[in-house]
Protein backbone atom coordinates (compact mmCIF):
# COMPACT_ATOMS: atom_id res chain seq x y z
CA UNK A 1 0.00 0.00 0.00
CA UNK A 2 2.98 2.30 0.78
CA UNK A 3 4.71 1.49 -2.51
CA UNK A 4 1.38 2.46 -4.52
CA UNK A 5 1.14 5.29 -2.83
CA UNK A 6 3.97 6.69 -3.18
CA UNK A 7 3.68 5.91 -6.97
CA UNK A 8 0.61 7.66 -7.15
CA UNK A 9 1.86 10.73 -5.74
CA UNK A 10 5.60 10.82 -7.99
CA UNK A 11 2.66 10.29 -11.05
CA UNK A 12 0.51 13.02 -9.74
CA UNK A 13 3.96 15.41 -9.33
CA UNK A 14 4.80 14.96 -13.31
CA UNK A 15 1.31 15.49 -14.16
CA UNK A 16 1.72 18.65 -12.59
CA UNK A 17 4.92 19.25 -13.76
CA UNK A 18 4.22 18.79 -17.66
CA UNK A 19 1.04 20.72 -17.09
CA UNK A 20 3.16 23.64 -16.19
CA UNK A 21 5.50 23.64 -18.20
CA UNK A 22 2.80 23.25 -21.01
CA UNK A 23 1.46 26.47 -19.93
CA UNK A 24 4.79 28.24 -19.65
CA UNK A 25 5.66 26.99 -23.37
CA UNK A 26 1.76 28.50 -24.23
CA UNK A 27 2.56 31.39 -22.33
CA UNK A 28 6.27 32.08 -24.16
CA UNK A 29 4.30 31.92 -27.40
CA UNK A 30 1.60 34.36 -26.35
CA UNK A 31 3.78 36.91 -24.70
CA UNK A 32 4.42 39.79 -27.16
CA UNK A 33 9.02 40.65 -28.23
CA UNK A 34 9.84 44.22 -27.86
CA UNK A 35 8.44 47.18 -25.95
CA UNK A 36 6.74 46.22 -22.49
CA UNK A 37 4.92 49.53 -21.73
CA UNK A 38 4.21 50.53 -17.93
CA UNK A 39 2.39 52.71 -17.05
CA UNK A 40 2.15 55.85 -14.35
CA UNK A 41 0.51 58.63 -13.20
CA UNK A 42 3.85 60.39 -11.94
CA UNK A 43 4.83 61.95 -15.61
CA UNK A 44 1.13 64.28 -16.62
CA UNK A 45 -0.75 61.23 -17.13
CA UNK A 46 -3.60 59.25 -15.60
CA UNK A 47 -2.37 55.35 -15.99
CA UNK A 48 -4.90 54.79 -18.78
CA UNK A 49 -3.78 57.83 -20.37
CA UNK A 50 -0.18 56.62 -20.65
CA UNK A 51 -1.66 52.58 -21.37
CA UNK A 52 -3.27 54.76 -24.32
CA UNK A 53 0.42 56.57 -25.44
CA UNK A 54 2.16 52.93 -25.77
CA UNK A 55 -0.57 50.91 -27.02
CA UNK A 56 -0.96 53.68 -30.21
CA UNK A 57 3.14 53.28 -30.78
CA UNK A 58 2.32 49.50 -31.12
CA UNK A 59 2.72 47.88 -28.03
CA UNK A 60 1.00 45.25 -27.38
CA UNK A 61 1.76 44.20 -23.81
CA UNK A 62 0.72 46.96 -20.89
CA UNK A 63 1.19 46.60 -16.86
CA UNK A 64 -0.60 48.48 -14.87
CA UNK A 65 1.69 49.35 -12.34
CA UNK A 66 0.15 51.82 -9.45
CA UNK A 67 2.52 53.78 -7.16
CA UNK A 68 0.15 54.85 -5.02
CA UNK A 69 0.24 51.47 -2.49
CA UNK A 70 -2.01 53.07 -0.45
CA UNK A 71 -4.50 53.77 -3.17
CA UNK A 72 -8.09 52.73 -2.25
CA UNK A 73 -9.15 49.11 -4.13
CA UNK A 74 -12.17 50.42 -5.59
CA UNK A 75 -9.99 53.29 -7.54
CA UNK A 76 -7.31 50.89 -8.52
CA UNK A 77 -9.94 48.11 -9.79
CA UNK A 78 -11.27 51.02 -11.80
CA UNK A 79 -7.49 52.30 -13.45
CA UNK A 80 -7.55 48.57 -14.40
CA UNK A 81 -10.71 48.22 -15.52
CA UNK A 82 -10.15 51.32 -18.01
CA UNK A 83 -6.74 49.91 -18.91
CA UNK A 84 -8.05 46.35 -19.81
CA UNK A 85 -10.81 47.70 -22.38
CA UNK A 86 -7.94 49.54 -24.00
CA UNK A 87 -5.74 47.27 -24.26
CA UNK A 88 -8.53 44.91 -25.39
CA UNK A 89 -9.24 47.28 -28.20
CA UNK A 90 -5.74 47.68 -29.15
CA UNK A 91 -5.34 43.59 -28.81
CA UNK A 92 -3.01 43.90 -26.38
CA UNK A 93 -1.76 42.01 -23.16
CA UNK A 94 -2.66 43.48 -19.73
CA UNK A 95 -0.76 42.93 -17.03
CA UNK A 96 -1.55 44.00 -13.29
CA UNK A 97 1.53 44.88 -10.93
CA UNK A 98 1.61 43.45 -7.36
CA UNK A 99 -2.17 43.04 -7.10
CA UNK A 100 -4.14 39.61 -7.30
CA UNK A 101 -7.37 40.43 -6.14
CA UNK A 102 -7.36 43.10 -8.92
CA UNK A 103 -5.69 41.33 -11.56
CA UNK A 104 -9.16 38.48 -11.24
CA UNK A 105 -11.74 41.65 -10.66
CA UNK A 106 -10.43 43.29 -13.50
CA UNK A 107 -10.50 40.16 -15.56
CA UNK A 108 -6.09 40.62 -16.36
CA UNK A 109 -4.47 38.54 -18.71
CA UNK A 110 -1.59 38.58 -16.57
CA UNK A 111 -0.22 39.42 -12.63
CA UNK A 112 3.46 39.91 -11.97
CA UNK A 113 4.84 39.73 -8.65
CA UNK A 114 7.67 41.47 -6.99
CA UNK A 115 9.94 39.55 -4.66
CA UNK A 116 8.57 40.67 -1.86
CA UNK A 117 4.72 40.08 -3.16
CA UNK A 118 2.85 37.13 -2.46
CA UNK A 119 4.69 34.26 -3.32
CA UNK A 120 4.31 33.15 -7.30
CA UNK A 121 2.84 29.03 -5.83
CA UNK A 122 0.08 30.74 -3.85
CA UNK A 123 -0.78 33.54 -6.23
CA UNK A 124 -1.04 30.45 -8.86
CA UNK A 125 -4.21 29.14 -6.77
CA UNK A 126 -6.03 32.20 -6.81
CA UNK A 127 -5.02 33.56 -10.74
CA UNK A 128 -4.70 31.34 -13.84
CA UNK A 129 -3.46 33.69 -16.10
CA UNK A 130 0.10 34.30 -17.25
CA UNK A 131 2.72 35.14 -14.11
CA UNK A 132 5.61 37.06 -14.52
CA UNK A 133 8.38 37.83 -11.80
CA UNK A 134 10.86 40.02 -11.17
CA UNK A 135 14.43 39.27 -10.27
CA UNK A 136 17.39 40.88 -9.88
CA UNK A 137 19.88 38.59 -9.25
CA UNK A 138 20.04 34.79 -10.88
CA UNK A 139 19.48 33.63 -7.84
CA UNK A 140 16.48 34.97 -8.23
CA UNK A 141 15.87 33.96 -11.42
CA UNK A 142 16.29 30.39 -11.05
CA UNK A 143 13.63 30.65 -7.90
CA UNK A 144 11.41 32.53 -10.44
CA UNK A 145 11.44 29.57 -12.72
CA UNK A 146 11.46 26.92 -10.35
CA UNK A 147 8.34 28.65 -8.98
CA UNK A 148 6.58 28.48 -12.76
CA UNK A 149 7.22 31.84 -13.43
CA UNK A 150 5.67 32.71 -17.37
CA UNK A 151 8.39 35.13 -17.83
CA UNK A 152 11.03 37.39 -16.03
CA UNK A 153 11.32 41.25 -15.63
CA UNK A 154 15.05 41.58 -15.02
CA UNK A 155 16.58 44.74 -13.34
CA UNK A 156 17.35 47.33 -12.81
CA UNK A 157 19.77 47.37 -15.83
CA UNK A 158 20.73 50.55 -15.48
CA UNK A 159 20.41 53.80 -13.05
CA UNK A 160 16.79 54.37 -12.84
CA UNK A 161 15.21 57.35 -11.29
CA UNK A 162 11.63 55.82 -11.76
CA UNK A 163 12.75 53.51 -8.44
CA UNK A 164 15.74 55.48 -7.22
CA UNK A 165 16.53 52.90 -4.53
CA UNK A 166 16.62 49.68 -7.09
CA UNK A 167 19.61 47.67 -7.39
CA UNK A 168 21.64 48.37 -10.60
CA UNK A 169 22.52 45.05 -11.31
CA UNK A 170 24.42 46.31 -15.32
CA UNK A 171 25.11 43.85 -18.61
CA UNK A 172 26.84 41.17 -16.93
CA UNK A 173 24.58 40.00 -14.57
CA UNK A 174 21.56 40.12 -16.98
CA UNK A 175 23.49 38.02 -19.48
CA UNK A 176 24.31 35.37 -16.91
CA UNK A 177 20.64 35.29 -16.32
CA UNK A 178 19.86 34.87 -19.81
CA UNK A 179 22.79 31.78 -20.33
CA UNK A 180 21.04 30.02 -16.94
CA UNK A 181 17.01 30.55 -17.76
CA UNK A 182 14.32 29.26 -20.68
CA UNK A 183 12.29 32.12 -19.57
CA UNK A 184 11.28 35.04 -21.72
CA UNK A 185 13.02 37.94 -20.15
CA UNK A 186 12.34 41.94 -20.39
CA UNK A 187 15.23 43.53 -19.47
CA UNK A 188 13.86 47.17 -16.97
CA UNK A 189 15.41 49.87 -15.37
CA UNK A 190 16.65 53.05 -16.76
CA UNK A 191 16.34 51.88 -21.11
CA UNK A 192 15.95 54.63 -23.32
CA UNK A 193 16.23 54.97 -27.23
CA UNK A 194 19.74 55.60 -26.58
CA UNK A 195 21.18 52.40 -24.68
CA UNK A 196 18.59 49.97 -25.69
CA UNK A 197 20.35 48.41 -28.69
CA UNK A 198 22.96 47.15 -25.85
CA UNK A 199 20.06 44.92 -24.48
CA UNK A 200 18.81 43.95 -28.26
CA UNK A 201 22.54 42.28 -28.37
CA UNK A 202 21.99 40.30 -25.49
CA UNK A 203 18.86 38.47 -27.23
CA UNK A 204 16.34 39.17 -24.45
CA UNK A 205 12.58 39.35 -25.70
CA UNK A 206 12.34 43.08 -24.65
CA UNK A 207 12.05 45.87 -22.37
CA UNK A 208 10.24 47.10 -20.03
CA UNK A 209 10.01 51.38 -20.33
CA UNK A 210 8.43 53.85 -18.27
CA UNK A 211 9.79 57.37 -18.06
CA UNK A 212 12.14 57.38 -21.29
CA UNK A 213 8.41 57.35 -23.06
CA UNK A 214 6.35 58.91 -20.59
CA UNK A 215 8.50 61.90 -19.51
CA UNK A 216 8.88 62.68 -23.26
CA UNK A 217 7.97 65.59 -25.50
CA UNK A 218 5.92 63.03 -27.79
CA UNK A 219 5.53 59.96 -26.16
CA UNK A 220 3.70 58.05 -29.03
CA UNK A 221 6.82 58.80 -31.51
CA UNK A 222 9.19 58.25 -29.14
CA UNK A 223 7.74 54.76 -28.05
CA UNK A 224 6.74 53.83 -32.14
CA UNK A 225 10.49 54.83 -32.90
CA UNK A 226 11.38 52.36 -29.94
CA UNK A 227 9.62 49.65 -31.42
CA UNK A 228 10.73 50.12 -35.11
CA UNK A 229 14.38 50.33 -33.50
CA UNK A 230 14.15 47.05 -32.06
CA UNK A 231 12.71 44.94 -34.55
Amino acid sequence: MGASHGISNSSQGSKELTARLKDAVHASRTLPKGLYGLTSSSFGQTHAQSARIFLEAGAKIIQYREEHKEKPAGEMLKSAVEIKDTCTEYGALFIVNDRVDIAVAAGADGLHLGTDDMPLELARKQFKGIIGASASSLKEALSAQASGADYLGVGSVFPTGTKADSEIIGLEELRRIRDKVSLPIYAIGGINYGNMMRLKSLDIYGIAVISAVLDSEDPVSLAKGIIKRWG
